[in-house]
């Protein structure tokens, strides 16, 4: 699933796809790969920047935490949300992930402060998760792997678009939280309880009245530095947020989400599991922490 990335062929050297010369054009390959890459080890992190040379970028994430190496920094603001359930609109599995999607055509649901020069909006949430409860959170913190990560992604609305705060280097801010094994979290058995209606790629069901901060753990601290979108094409337009408590969830509700499938209803099972990117080098960058 999701760890090891042995390196099977190269992407065009499937003679039966590409028909007898065993090449694609690299036009006809993009447009495949476009629709294909995955966690797998033919399509998976290892061969993203093929296809997606951000993907070797100086600003890619996750990233390993190493806490010892992490400077205080006072100057950094606490955090606040303002979210409007009626917000919530949908929610989809799209084979990579499961999705809660948000209407963000004006400034309803609003993330402010932190390191941020301004608000942002509310635009998804999304998780990844591991193939078992000891691993398949992206960011690590001092060697530790959580079981999943949930990450909200918000824009910032003085690009006018989404499209266009994908360009900029504080485009976009990301709210991340590890999920880690305890106790049952009864508000996010809302959003597992909804996956009965996504089972298979390409579903998408009502969701609605929903507020995310019902998730967030009680203690408001956290680490920032700037980063990317750890799917392709890995945008490098993200500042971080990655919040040092976890929520905590059941072992029952993680295998609640990895009974989602990564295929098609009309096709052989594949269990959606192991959806994670492994860290990327941090290369001169400096992660902040927000407390003591």
């Amino acid at each position: 699933a999701g760890g090891s990335y042995i390196k099977t062929r190269a992407l065009g050297d499937c003679a039966p796809r590409w028909g007898r010369e065993g090449r694609s054009s690299p036009a006809r390959r993009k447009a495949t790969m476009a629709k294909e890459w995955g966690y797998a080890s033919h399509n998976g992190p290892d061969h993203w920047h093929e296809l997606f040379p951000n993907a070797k970028g100086e600003n890619q994430s996750p990233i390993e935490l190493h806490t010892k190496d992490i400077k205080h920094d006072p100057s950094l603001q606490p955090w606040s949300v303002s979210y409007d359930g009626g917000s919530a609109k949908t929610i989809l599995n799209n084979g990579k992930t499961c999705r809660v999607v948000f209407d963000d055509t004006y400034d309803r649901s609003m993330l402010r402060g932190g390191p941020l020069p301004g608000p942002y909006r509310l635009r998804q949430f999304h998780l990844h998760w591991g193939s078992s409860d000891d691993h398949g959170s992206e960011h690590t913190v001092d060697g530790v792997k959580y079981a999943a990560e949930l990450h909200l992604v918000h824009w910032n609305p003085k690009y006018n678009t989404f499209k266009e705060a994908l360009k900029q280097r504080d485009g976009i801010a990301v709210i991340g939280i590890f999920l880690k094994i305890g106790r049952e979290k009864g508000e996010f058995q809302i959003v597992l309880d909804a996956l009965e209606k996504i089972k298979t790629k390409g579903k998408e069901a009502p969701f609605t009245k929903f507020d995310p901060s019902c998730l967030f753990p009680a203690c408001r601290d956290y680490w920032t530095y700037q980063g990317s979108f750890t799917t392709p094409p890995c945008e490098e337009c993200i500042v971080w947020l990655l919040l040092k408590e976890p929520m905590t969830v059941s072992s029952d509700q993680m295998a609640k989400l990895r009974s989602l499938l990564s295929s098609a209803e009309n096709e052989p099972p594949v269990p959606l599991v192991g959806n994670w990117r492994p860290p990327q080098p941090i290369k001169n960058r400096v992660v902040r922490a927000s407390f003591k």
